[in-house]
């Protein structure tokens, strides 16, 4: 058991210990300036039908967020199980990420990735503070979904993995 106590706080046991939530994985993609953006994320929630609002919180270290955030606007793409090099490639910073990938502008002109389960076009609603990261607001404007075609890609303590229909 490990307690917070004084100023010694283990990140490292506090993240294995978080790493018992399977998550599913999005990618968040923009239009900034003309070219694509995006970032790996497993941190994404819907948060309210009405208004229709989601939610998803990129580290303050990001160097794709204020670009994303510039743009006013996002997609969230929802990854397939068999996206796990999408995911990577998308995690890593610098380079040019979409290279390899293949994608399509949006009605709002973010990137919806090929292959997703399903994609989520929003409008940047709110913006909040939360620690090492923010918390990101998107207001909803367009969404697609494969209507439950293909598995989702999993994350759980540290590896990718797919849902086992049993």
């Amino acid at each position: 058991m490990a307690e917070i106590s004084g100023e010694h706080f283990d990140g490292a046991a506090f993240r294995q210990t978080m790493g018992n939530f399977c998550s599913g994985i999005v990618i968040v993609t923009a239009n900034f300036e003309g070219a694509p953006v995006g970032f790996a994320a497993q941190s994404f929630v819907s948060l309210s039908l009405d208004p229709p609002l989601v939610a998803f919180c990129p580290g303050k270290g990001s160097s794709s967020w204020p670009k994303i955030r510039a743009s006013g606007g996002f997609c969230i793409n929802i990854l397939a199980a068999d996206q796990a090099d999408v995911c990577a490639t998308m995690a890593q910073p610098g380079a040019d990420k979409f290279a390899s990938i293949q994608w399509r502008e949006g009605l709002l002109g973010a990137p919806i990735l090929e292959g997703v389960l399903a994609h989520i076009e929003c409008d940047l609603d709110a913006e909040h503070d939360a620690g090492d990261h923010t918390i990101a607001v998107g207001s909803v404007r367009h969404f697609e979904s494969s209507l439950g075609e293909g598995e989702p890609l999993l994350y759980f303590r540290s590896q990718y993995g797919a849902f086992a229909q049993g």
